[in-house]
């Protein structure tokens, strides 16, 4: 299988399957000595990891990161990046295969069961092996890295919609978020969500998601024309994310019902004499390079397709089949969406700026 990396000069590939020993990553491009412990990568796979609350998957991972190179201790007692490749590993320890025999011929609705059988002629059937949702804890760990790479620059994200159910944007409080299970800036939603979701999982059901990323701090110039555009990479990078259907900078689609006088940004002089954007309708990103604007990313996560209501199929033989599903699946699979979104805002972020560095010093 090929394309397990992205990125340039700052270049991730991952491995493994959800349901082998172990998954991990390669960083390459680090630059050197950047200090980078496992506890500097941990708080953020701490985040995402799966059975922290009844909203998700139950499966029980500690997720606990392990530097295996790219790092060693100076003569400060130091420990930092060598300028080699960083690889990172995560142990799995709560694999359930069996809970994936009876669907081992069959192909289940909505995931990529016949298409990766359709283009290698196999496929691992328990829990989707690379087509897991398993293998993005390692962008959120690689993330990590990222983020020590593009230090001054601020990488948010926010569940926004459950559902057909919305936030208030007038309620939006970034401190909100680690205040509730959902990534919500929105308190009041956070309770609706809590109430709408719980019916769904009692269902055996699951809703799609809306999720917001910002990043703030980011320099003009970051980003190049026609093909290397930062907005092309970040759509890229959100889109390559489990179940995202759909990804939209700035105002996105709803663009499309504004006129020009309504989406144009106007620009004015600051106090300090700066360039200063009196909105930001363009998400931070004007011709493919960075404004000094805040960048807002938002991308869709459809419903998990693993529900319990059976399904009409068929099996690797052509016999038309009802399938159900069963195992430990999130109800809404956006929640956990939320860090690894972030992840790849700062794994695009670094990657441009060390292109950018590169180009114009």
């Amino acid at each position: 299988m090929s394309h397990n990396s992205f990125g340039h000069l700052f270049r991730v590939t991952t491995w493994g399957e959800s349901h082998g020993p172990a998954i991990g990553c390669v960083v390459d491009g680090c630059p050197p000595l950047i200090p980078l412990t496992e506890a500097d990568i941990q708080g953020f796979m701490d985040r995402r990891k799966p059975g922290q609350s009844r909203f998700t998957t139950q499966r029980r991972e500690a997720d606990e990161v392990k530097i295996l190179s790219g790092v060693m201790i100076d003569e400060d007692g130091i420990q930092k990046t060598t300028g080699t490749p960083v690889s990172l590993m995560v142990e799995n320890t709560d694999q359930r295969s069996k809970d994936y025999s009876r669907i081992k011929d069959r192909f289940r609705p909505g995931h990529a069961d016949f298409t990766y059988d359709a283009k290698y002629g196999i496929r691992d059937y328990r829990g989707g092996g690379r087509s897991s949702a398993r293998e993005t804890a390692m962008r959120v760990a690689a993330g990590a890295v990222a983020r020590k790479v593009v230090q001054g620059v601020s990488i948010r994200g926010a569940l926004v919609q459950v559902g057909p159910h919305r936030i208030d944007r007038g309620n939006w409080d970034w401190d909100e978020v680690d205040r509730n299970p959902f990534f919500s800036p929105d308190a009041e939603a956070a309770a609706l969500w809590a109430d709408y979701l719980d019916g769904v999982r009692k269902a055996g059901s699951s809703v799609g998601a809306v999720i917001e990323v910002v990043a703030e701090g980011v320099p003009a110039g970051w980003g190049a024309p026609v093909y290397g555009k930062l907005d092309t990479d970040l759509s890229a990078a959100m889109m390559s994310i489990n179940a995202v259907k759909g990804v939209e900078i700035g105002n996105g689609f709803e663009a499309a019902s504004l006129t020009g006088e309504d989406n144009a940004d106007e620009i004015r002089m600051d106090n300090a004499g700066r360039p200063k954007f009196l909105s930001n309708n363009a998400g931070g990103v004007l011709g493919g390079i960075s404004n000094g604007d805040p960048l807002v990313v938002r991308f869709a996560v459809k419903p998990t397709s693993s529900i319990l209501t059976e399904r009409r199929s068929i099996t690797r033989q052509g016999e038309e089949v009802d399938v159900k599903t069963t195992g430990r699946h999130d109800p809404c699979v956006g929640i956990r969406a939320v860090p690894v979104g972030e992840a790849m805002m700062a794994c695009v972020l670094a990657d441009h700026f060390l292109r950018h560095r590169g180009q114009v010093g």
